[in-house]
């Protein structure tokens, strides 16, 4: 043990401390933010397919889909522009929002944005819960919108700040749980709610709670040392850095937490400088990360999934029930990436995801195929319904523990402090623009390319997964304001990054 409460370890600093009961309590609190998320993504596809909120609110989609306007397709079933607005309009919103939240999260604080985050979202889901016409809807989606950008922006930021290198991989993917639990929590509430004639309201307006949860915790969490350091209250840094670290000798990692903010006090424009050369592998994966990750196609799943089961010949109660199934198994899943991300680390839980994903994708566009054909007139057996449904729990299950978590855990955890704001503002802004595109031509998409969308898919798997293996460098263990060795010691980024650049510097 070196003097100050350190050890060097390949390079990088091991600080000393303990995984405390506090730190725990509020990475489970903020990751709540991931709830918000969640629940958006498992509550729309089952709303959309209830035939009371299509009566209502979109008439010539359910005619389409009762088959009323001469269009016998399997795949076409739901194409509709305003009906795919009403779920990608929320995405468009994020991508605004993810703006105004990083100047938030970077001049008030991660707590300010994370309880504004819960803030819009409560007041969306209220009005989307009373709405009495498509406008209604559609600004209560905007307002989920910036709560889902508030947050996305400031929790998983919050998450690796907070937590210690060891456990910051595990405990940062409490965000991505998160997710999954409000998902499954969304699909079993349409299991429950697709019976009442007024059910969808019951779906929508539930979105109030964890947006309540995240706004009553929000309040009572303290923020991260590293933004107290950055707006000068040094003293408060280190009371909370002994709070989570659970031991007195903080002064080696505050005093590098207090260099590497006055290094990013000298950058008055983290916009223009993250161009710079040296952090060009920052750049690169805050954009490329977020945008392969939907370039997945897992949003096909959990946009649509009742309404993709639907498209394929399931009943109403089973694409519900199957829906309900595969969030379960998302939900499941993410728990084998919590546990193994800082054992293994991040890079061969990216690979394997990547390769199941392809295999399992392949499989359901050539049973589609196989089914329905080019003109979309088919139906499966009960077997081969069960055999897709496994294929698709196969496929989500390899999102979960792969590109689902560290999609949002690589990004937060490899930017230094001075273009951290602006690193995790272009990570969700890719991922919500890239989200609303997909969200807004799917339908669309799976009306004209039919079963090759999921062949489509796949090609993108294979590249996302050549791109992992040849740039990514392990960062597993690494503190988050040591991150810079890892890009000096790899092939390509060394050439960016030069000897002198320290991680705050």
């Amino acid at each position: 043990m070196a003097a100050g409460g350190f050890v060097d370890q390949g390079g990088s600093r091991q600080y000393e401390g303990k995984v405390t009961v506090y730190v725990l309590i509020t990475c489970f609190v903020a990751a709540m933010g991931g709830l918000l998320f969640g629940y958006d993504l498992g509550i729309t596809g089952g709303v959309t397919s209830m035939e009371p909120f299509l009566i209502k609110f979109f008439p010539s989609v359910y005619k389409q889909m009762k088959g009323e306007t001469g269009n016998d397709s399997t795949y076409c079933k739901f194409d509709n522009e305003l009906l795919t607005l009403f779920t990608s309009s929320l995405y468009l919103a994020a991508l605004v929002a993810s703006f105004f939240a990083s100047t938030t999260t970077r001049a008030l604080g991660r707590k300010p944005s994370m309880f504004l985050g819960g803030l819009f979202f409560l007041v969306g889901a209220l009005l989307n819960g009373f709405a009495v016409n498509i406008a209604m809807l559609i600004i209560g989606r905007l307002l989920l919108g910036f709560g889902v950008g508030y947050c996305n922006q400031s929790v998983p930021v919050y998450l690796s700040e907070m937590a210690p290198a060891s456990l910051r991989g595990a405990l940062n993917m409490g965000f991505q749980m998160a997710i999954t639990i409000g998902i499954f929590a969304a699909n079993l509430i349409n299991l429950q709610t697709a019976k009442q004639e007024k059910g969808w309201r019951i779906s929508l307006g539930v979105g109030a709670v964890p947006a309540v949860c995240m706004c009553v915790g929000a309040l009572f969490l303290g923020d991260t040392p590293n933004s107290l350091i950055e707006r000068g209250q040094n003293e408060g840094a280190k009371e909370m850095l002994i709070k989570i670290r659970g031991t007195d000798k903080v002064d080696e990692e505050l005093r590098d937490l207090i260099d590497a903010s006055e290094a990013a006090k000298m950058v008055k424009h983290p916009w223009k400088n993250i161009r710079e050369p040296k952090y060009r592998p920052h750049l690169v994966f805050c954009t490329m990360i977020p945008l392969f990750q939907q370039f997945t196609g897992i949003n096909v799943i959990m946009f649509y999934a009742p309404v993709l089961f639907q498209t394929l010949g399931f009943g109403n109660n089973a694409a519900l029930v199957s829906a309900l199934i595969s969030g379960g198994v998302n939900m499941v899943a993410t728990l084998v990436s919590i546990f193994t991300v800082d054992k293994f680390g991040r890079k061969i839980l990216f690979l394997e995801g990547g390769c199941q994903m392809f295999i399992s994708q392949v499989a359901v566009g050539i049973m589609i195929a196989t089914a329905f054909g080019v003109k979309g007139q088919g139906s499966f057996s009960k077997v081969e319904a069960d055999a897709l449904l496994s294929l698709i729990c196969i496929y989500v299950a390899a999102f979960a523990w792969s590109w689902g978590p560290l999609g949002w855990l690589v990004p937060s955890e490899i930017c230094p402090l001075e273009v951290r704001s602006a690193g995790q503002a272009i990570n969700v802004a890719v991922n919500m623009l890239f989200t609303f595109l997909i969200a807004q031509v799917f339908l669309s998409m799976l009306c004209y390319m039919k079963f090759g969308l999921f062949f489509f898919f796949a090609g993108f798997v294979v590249i996302m997964t050549i791109f992992i293996f040849a740039l990514l460098p392990e960062t597993k263990g690494v503190p988050i304001e040591e991150m810079n060795v890892v890009w000096r010691s790899h092939w390509l980024w060394s050439k960016f990054v030069p000897e002198d650049n320290k991680a705050n510097a």
